[in-house]
């Protein structure tokens, strides 16, 4: 017999475990659930060609998610692991719509805020153009048909008001 234990797939199968055992890697005798889900999915034999198949530095993660297939399987045996990824898309998509609904209101009381400050700053304005007041920000209608560019048909309009 061979130094070390026999792999968690050699005993489920009831086997000698080889030195060379293509499971012995990925599925220790420490863990016996993680081969019986594999196998009751898979089996053996192609578990043991898919793992041959793949390159020896990337066999732990294909090895990794052959087993988390095959627990999704376990679990829900209809929809699998494509049910995980669905319910995941949902939440990605419900967040969101969520992000999107919150950056639409801290948009909005963005302009709430902006619209209140327009309108603080207006009635100061209108304050300062009080009757008798005669201050630093004070202009005539023609100076500000001028700066402002209003049309002249509108530079009438406010001149009646």
């Amino acid at each position: 017999m061979s130094n070390h234990s026999r792999c968690a797939a050699c005993r489920f199968l009831r086997r000698r475990c080889p030195e060379d055992c293509i499971f012995s890697p990925y599925f220790p005798s420490t863990d016996p659930q993680r081969f019986a889900c594999v196998h009751k999915i898979y089996g053996a034999s192609n578990v043991s060609k898919m793992l041959q198949q793949i390159p020896v530095h990337l066999r732990a993660h294909a090895a990794d998610s052959i087993f988390f297939e095959a627990h999704a399987r376990i679990q829900d045996p209809i929809y699998g692991c494509v049910g995980i990824i669905s319910r995941l898309q949902h939440e990605i998509y419900a967040n969101q719509r969520e992000l999107a609904s919150t950056q639409a209101a801290i948009s909005f009381n963005n302009a709430q805020q902006a619209q209140a400050q327009g309108t603080q700053i207006q009635q100061l304005q209108h304050a300062d153009e009080a009757p008798g007041f005669i201050g630093p920000f004070h202009m005539d209608q023609s100076s500000v048909d001028h700066h402002y560019h209003v049309p002249g048909f509108l530079s009438e309009k406010i001149h009646n008001l």
